[in-house]
């Protein structure tokens, strides 16, 4: 049984407009999400790729992705709340997704046993001091060090240097959680398993990624933000950020 914390984090909403990800906070502020703004690093690697494949191809693939990823968070998140796997009629709703499920198999049997004292799952998070937000996947100890815990699907093995972006993202998470709540988290947990059933372990400080972190959320704003005049804030895209 994994132990959980009650930590009371306030609510944010989010919306899509044009591509962009909005979180309204409680005080009526909209803050991009942090994967909205990380959309600006390495911009043109990602264009030629879906130039050479094609967009339907590219959306295809994406999409694809996108789905078994979602598919092994929803059953990484219901073993971590306790839902057990030896149960078929608590479970069923899962055994359709083959591939999801061998996947999460994998992370189960080798790594989600490192995880306890669950602070948050799936939880809005958001920094005033760096006007971004998002949704943290796990916050829990991680081999008993308190951790941002992201997990990720892969089709293949990935190498440490194309996770910068992931890193960024989670360190992010860190502050966020920080600001909200006053508990300091150093350590950021990558968690991907691989098409082949491989398990790779990534675990990282938050501290190597927090200029990039703010240059990042600085270029974003330089390209999409935009003066208002209607309220003394700025627009993103014309929407505006003040509620």
């Amino acid at each position: 049984m994994f132990n959980h914390l009650n930590v009371e984090l306030p609510p944010i909403s989010a919306t899509t407009t044009d591509g962009v990800r909005l979180y309204a906070t409680p005080e009526g502020n909209k803050y991009p999400s942090i994967t909205t703004i990380l959309q600006v690093r390495n911009k043109s690697g990602l264009t030629e790729w879906r130039k050479r494949v094609g967009e339907k191809t590219a959306n295809y693939i994406a999409g694809k992705a996108a789905a078994r990823g979602t598919k092994v968070h929803h059953m990484c998140e219901d073993y971590l709340n306790n839902m057990s796997t030896d149960f078929p009629e608590e479970w069923k709703k899962h055994e359709k997704n083959f591939l999801p499920l061998c996947l999460f198999n994998q992370l189960k049997n080798q790594v989600l046993q490192k995880i306890d004292n669950i602070h948050a799952q799936e939880a809005g998070l958001y920094s005033d001091k760096y006007k971004v937000a998002g949704r943290v996947d796990c916050i829990a100890e991680y081999n008993g060090v308190l951790s941002i815990i992201d997990f990720k699907t892969s089709t293949k093995e990935r190498s440490d240097a194309w996770n910068e972006n992931y890193y960024i993202q989670c360190s992010a998470y860190a502050e966020m959680y920080e600001e909200r709540t006053g508990t300091e988290i150093d350590q950021i947990v990558i968690l991907c398993v691989t098409e082949d059933g491989t398990v790779q372990e990534f675990v990282k400080e938050k501290y190597d990624y927090l200029n990039a972190l703010v240059d990042t959320a600085a270029e974003w704003r330089e390209q999409n933000e935009t003066p208002s005049t209607s309220n003394g804030g700025v627009s993103v895209n014309g929407l505006s950020n003040q509620q």
